[in-house]
């Protein structure tokens, strides 16, 4: 059981367990299976799933599947995937909302009867004007006079298909005049003539969500319903069909900031436009926030619950900086992954005074912060590869790794000092000849001579081929909804924001690495192999800008 701090809904909790409203805690996730779980969906998920757990109680898992035109079954899989991915048990059970449709159809006919719901046969855009606005009342629909005997012959012909698409709605009678638009007469089944993934063809009417779900919750003795905080308006609907119905045991809602973070979006919307337009390459793309492509990234389940447990839970709307997701991962690997070194961009160096056919081997660590995880045996020959960017043929200033008669350590090796550049005829540098000080084989010159850079470097014969894939943030904007006018997100999508380093050297000790094992590649960041590609993902660099910025 993981560490629960308080907060404000665990507060509400502890108020109604004190004053006897609540015996038993159930929480609920409802997911629409319209798309892929996203970060943002991680947190509605833990704060539902760890209230249940803080306090001994059940979690369900409910497919909010009343919508059969953007729904599949490919999204019900991938939802339960992602949540068995992130660890929370689901102790409720697994439910669909469409499962409940014959019990929604009941209580709608029971509000007909009541006289709290009416058959309106306004069009769509008839429904917009006649709602009014925010700062004026609605008009009252020429079809709310309805009888109750007309309302149930009609409602009962729309379940019974003889009407088209959008040509009817069932409509809760409330107050056409309340500040709350959404208490204007609000539609509550509306007419769709589609296939649905698990009802078949048996409903050509469908309930909206906002009369679903209470009912859901209520079914399910759901006793707090946590959701973000776009439903806060939604609050009383939900308290009007609850109260309507007449259900005894009445579940109560509760509002959360959603999840915002700089450099992405968080709309099943807007990221599956990135999919169908090709901007991506799918939903499990390394760039996406959904949590299969933060899991192809490298993002672990434990490090993206300690970026939501330092979030924590609000009510006020912020921004989070994709700088402490980041530093959650790194924080994790810089104590777990093992370090491996891998040359991006390789120039060959040649050590001419080191024996031609010899190879070497030199105990380097495996991961210095953990003493526990040993040390390796890398190889060492004449020849070997460096980064292209660890020379400079006229160094800046303060240059400490390879140059002209400079010196520099070869990682856990020797020093060696460089004597030739070797070009090709376009004058670009294909060889480093360098001199190697065989008496500071991982150790100290005897000289005491102090050498200040340190690079990293694989032997040419004992090394493995390999494609790295650096990422960038999908978009260059830090906040992509802070518009001017005229303005979209998609003006801000980065479409140049994978670099395949496709020469890649690595120890030869990576050849034949699982899938999903994670590395520090040293100097270059934390890299995992790609499930799908077999190329090695970046998932972040070291340098940790938020840390410094945050203390």
């Amino acid at each position: 059981m993981e560490e629960h701090v308080s907060n404000f809904i665990h507060d509400i909790i502890d108020n109604d367990i004190a004053n006897g409203f609540s015996r038993r805690i159930h929480t609920r996730f409802p997911p629409e299976p319209n798309g892929y779980l996203h970060i943002g969906s991680a947190k509605a998920i833990w704060i539902n799933a760890s209230t249940a757990e803080k306090y001994n109680g059940l979690f369900n898992l409910r497919y909010d599947d009343t919508n059969p035109v953007k729904e599949d079954v490919e999204f019900v899989q991938s939802i339960e995937e992602d949540i068995r991915w992130m660890g929370f048990d689901i102790t409720g059970g697994i439910f669909y909302g469409s499962d409940y449709f014959d019990k929604c159809y009941e209580y709608a006919v029971k509000l007909i009867k009541d006289g709290k719901a009416y058959v309106c046969d306004l069009s769509a855009d008839e429904l917009r004007e006649y709602r009014g606005t925010l700062t004026e009342p609605g008009r009252n629909s020429p079809y709310r006079d309805r009888s109750i005997e007309e309302n149930l012959d009609l409602f009962e012909r729309m379940k019974n298909g003889e009407f088209p698409d959008g040509s009817r709605t069932l409509r809760a009678k409330i107050d056409m005049s309340s500040p709350n638009m959404n208490m204007r007469d609000p539609a509550i089944y509306r007419i769709v003539h589609a296939h649905h993934h698990r009802q078949g063809d048996k409903w050509c009417i469908y309930p909206l969500y906002d009369f679903a779900h209470p009912i859901q919750d209520a079914l399910e003795g759901i006793t707090h319903s946590c959701c973000s905080i776009e439903f806060e308006n939604h609050r009383p609907l939900y308290d009007w069909v609850i109260d309507n119905i007449g259900f005894e045991d009445k579940p109560h809602q509760y509002e959360f900031s959603r999840l915002n973070m700089t450099y992405t979006v968080m709309s099943k919307r807007f990221l599956r436009e990135l999919v169908e337009t090709g901007k991506v390459d799918g939903w499990d793309d390394p760039r996406m926030p959904t949590l299969c492509g933060l899991r192809r990234r490298g993002y672990t389940p434990e490090s993206i619950k300690e970026f939501l447990r330092r979030v924590g839970v609000a009510k006020a709307y912020s921004i989070v900086d994709i700088g402490l997701l980041e530093h959650c991962i790194r924080d994790e690997l810089n104590h777990t992954a093992r370090r491996r070194m891998a040359v991006m961009d390789p120039v060959k160096i040649v050590l001419t005074n080191y024996p031609e056919g010899q190879t070497e081997y030199f105990d380097v660590a495996n991961n210095p912060n953990d003493p526990e995880a040993g040390t390796r045996k890398v190889a060492f020959t004449r020849e070997l590869y460096i980064e292209r960017e660890d020379f400079a043929e006229v160094p800046p200033p303060k240059f400490h790794r390879l140059k002209p008669g400079g010196e520099v350590r070869l990682m856990g090796a020797y020093i060696v000092k460089l004597d030739e550049i070797v070009k090709d005829e376009n004058g670009d540098v294909i060889e480093l000849r360098c001199t190697c000080d065989l008496e500071t084989g991982g150790k100290n010159p005897p000289d005491g001579r102090k050498v200040k850079g340190t690079i990293h470097w694989v032997s040419t014969e004992h090394c493995v081929d390999a494609e790295l894939r650096i990422y960038d943030y999908l978009f260059t904007k830090p906040n992509v909804f802070d518009l001017e006018e005229g303005q979209s997100y998609r003006d801000f999508v980065k479409l140049d924001s994978v670099t395949a380093m496709s020469n890649a050297k690595l120890e030869a000790c990576l050849d034949g690495t699982e899938t999903g094992e994670r590395f520090q590649f040293v100097r270059n960041g934390y890299f995992v192999k790609d499930r799908n590609t077999g190329v090695y993902n970046r998932i972040v660099g070291l340098k940790d800008t938020w840390a410094k910025q945050n203390g």
